[in-house]
């Protein structure tokens, strides 16, 4: 057994804590929405067909921005479709995920949806079937006061008031080929910059994410970020990134040290953002949107053209274990180390789909193995992220080589520092913290999410059988075999 170490200084200092950077994904796909954030008729649904038992576990969760509506299913989505007279608005085929569309939630639930839970809305527009006409015109639907077309038919529509939406996403996953309206970089890029041209005359003030790639592995990774930030950069703000991890492909240990891909991924879109950004002679750096990201069993993904159309069918519900739920923890310590340029996160998705919150139609709802990591790190991780020094054992993967089998960062706030640590190997580790540069401090509380059987989930029937552990919180401990933990100290103040 090999000590690891992790030492700690407030002068090494890497950023602030963007609270956006917890944020969430609503999409209109399976039951995310439907028998998911909205069911009329269930017993803990309040009168606009919201269930409270959702919107209570969403709020306990931390989450702090959520896009919507999409997402695959945006680039075919018509906006006016949801708003208005519910009883006027029309059934649809989604193209996206072949499923039915009732349009009985839509845009100004949405926003009702987000004021009840105490989320920052983050809208997309369809730049797949649509275009900069259409995206301003939203813009102007929802953040005009009135006086105009568009504003003046939201106040028709029941909202008087502006939404003011600051955060906005320029369409979705527009280099793959199974986006409705999929282009190649040169022809987003130019839709992108017209859009946001657009879209910024209705409201200059509003934030634009523009899409990068799908992933990593595509084809034109890397490219098609030059290409697209070539064409769009003075219009845009964030640009994006997705990125799941598939319990499934390839060996467990590479899976289990997946956070070891995020800060590769990472690094190499501000490379390349950061390159563009010297041959345009522009003093303004892009930063970083990973408005999807989670761990998903996509191996088990069944293509929407292998099925047929459904109304509400159930899709991607996987059932998350306690490896998961250590990788999903490890995956938040990476963005935090990457917080002076990485702002804006949004684990995909929020309910029912590969989601840390999970319901059923009529019945209850529960939390996930990985709701734990998420809810505890939004929670704890405020203030500034230090940069830490870390030695560790290494473990052996086969797609990253030797890797060390502890991860960790750190956060300060005021007077609290908060350590967050994985043991992402098989055997217990003993991890050394050294504070000495805090001077003297108190213990706090060590919270832990580890189990004897790593492959243990939560259940409809069992929806307790995987929760933390806690204890007061020590500057010796020992991480057992894939586990997540959270431990914070008082820092005494210095004379």
């Amino acid at each position: 057994m090999t000590v690891a170490r992790l030492t700690l200084d407030p002068s090494f200092v890497v950023g602030p804590v963007d609270r956006r950077l917890f944020g969430s994904f609503v999409e209109h796909m399976g039951r995310c929405v439907y028998t998911g954030i909205f069911e009329p008729g269930h017993p803990r649904a309040d009168t606009d067909g919201l269930r409270t038992d959702v919107l209570d576990l969403i709020r306990e969760l931390g989450v702090t921005t959520v896009r919507y509506p999409g997402g695959n299913f945006v680039s075919a989505y018509r906006w006016e479709d949801g708003v208005g007279p519910v009883g006027d608005r029309p059934r649809r085929l989604d193209l996206a995920w072949r499923s039915i569309e009732s349009n009985a939630f839509g845009l100004n639930e949405f926003m009702r949806w987000a004021a009840l839970a105490g989320v920052e809305p983050m809208m997309a527009v369809n730049l797949g079937t649509r275009g900069a006409a259409e995206a301003a015109e939203l813009v102007e639907y929802c953040n005009l006061a009135d006086g105009t077309a568009a504003a003046d038919l939201r106040r028709k529509h029941g909202v008087a008031r502006p939404h003011d939406i600051r955060l906005w996403c320029l369409g979705n996953e527009m280099d793959g080929p199974w986006q409705i309206g999929s282009r190649t970089a040169e022809e987003y890029g130019r839709l992108a910059a017209q859009a946001g041209h657009a879209m910024k005359r209705v409201d200059p003030s509003i934030e634009l994410v523009a899409c990068g790639s799908s992933d990593a592995d595509m084809p034109t990774f890397a490219a098609w970020e030059a290409t697209v930030l070539e064409q769009a950069y003075d219009q845009v703000d964030y640009l994006s990134l997705h990125t799941y991890y598939d319990p499934e492909r390839g060996d467990e240990a590479s899976f289990r040290a997946s956070a070891v891909h995020l800060d590769g991924y990472v690094d190499d879109v501000l490379a390349t953002a950061d390159h563009v950004r010297a041959r345009l002679r522009r003093s303004k750096r892009i930063r970083l949107a990973l408005d999807e990201w989670n761990v998903w069993y996509k191996s088990r993904l069944v293509e929407p053209e292998d099925r047929g159309i459904e109304d509400t069918p159930a899709l991607i519900e996987d059932d998350f274990t306690v490896t998961d739920a250590m990788v999903v923890g490890n995956l938040l310590i990476s963005m935090l180390r990457h917080a002076d340029r990485l702002t804006v996160g949004c684990q995909a998705q929020l309910v029912n789909i590969i989601a840390p919150i999970r319901t059923t139609p009529g019945g209850p709802a529960w939390r996930q193995t990985i709701f734990h990591p998420f809810a505890q790190t939004a929670r704890l991780a405020r203030g500034t992220v230090l940069r830490p020094a870390l030695t560790a054992p290494l473990m052996t993967t086969g797609r990253y080589g030797d890797v060390p089998a502890v991860d960790a960062v750190a956060t300060l706030d005021g007077r609290t520092l908060t350590v967050f640590a994985v043991n992402r190997g098989t055997a217990p580790i003993p991890l050394h913290l050294d504070l000495r540069a805090f001077g003297g401090h108190r213990p706090g509380e060590h919270l832990v999410l580890a189990n004897d059987d790593p492959h243990l989930s939560n259940t409809a029937e069992h929806p307790e059988r995987v929760t933390l552990g806690s204890s007061r919180s020590t500057t010796e401990v020992l991480l057992a075999p894939v586990s997540w933990h959270a431990l914070s100290f008082t820092l005494e103040e210095r004379q």
